[in-house]
């Protein structure tokens, strides 16, 4: 019973904590839902570190991203609360889950390709020798990947990895 007990009290403080912090990022001044999607995904937040920009280029990015942000149509939260109530269902419903996994899905293609739109524009106020760093060091990046990747799937054929690519460059 003590276990229990001891167990409960840490969740509720676990939860209160973690809750205290949600509120406060979402009560921020300048908070976001992209940015703090963005956040998560290291390579895109830090797409051109390294690269030596103007403060011309350096403000015209931040207004790209500014816009972005404002016309990026918020979280659903309803369609994440409705995808934790199948997974939390007493009876699972694979179905049910697959279509709500789908129409989620599609609304992060959506976001995806906004935001690919924005890194096109970005890139585009780039001078040449500043778009050939950046290929080079994505280059870069796509091997280390490879490698991770392989080291990961040691009975997969290195091929496979950098065919994929070859078909997208």
């Amino acid at each position: 019973m003590r276990k229990v007990t001891t167990a409960v009290m840490a969740s509720t403080l676990a939860l209160g904590a973690l809750a205290s912090q949600a509120a406060e990022v979402v009560n921020g001044d300048n908070w976001h839902p992209a940015e703090a999607l963005s956040q998560r995904n290291s390579v895109q937040s830090h797409m051109f570190d390294g690269i030596n920009l103007t403060e011309q280029q350096r403000q015209q990015m931040r207004d790209l991203m500014q816009q972005a942000r404002h016309e990026q149509p918020p979280v659903n939260v309803s369609e994440m609360d409705t995808m934790h109530r199948l997974v939390t269902a007493e009876n699972f419903d694979e179905n049910a889950v697959r279509a709500q996994a789908e129409k989620m899905a599609q609304e992060q293609v959506v976001r995806q390709v906004e935001m690919a739109k924005v890194r096109n524009q970005m890139f585009r106020l780039l001078t040449p020798e500043q778009q050939a760093v950046l290929n080079e060091k994505h280059k870069q990046r796509m091997r280390q990947l490879r490698e991770v990747a392989q080291v990961h799937r040691p009975d997969t054929p290195p091929d496979i990895f950098s065919s994929s690519t070859r078909s997208n460059q």
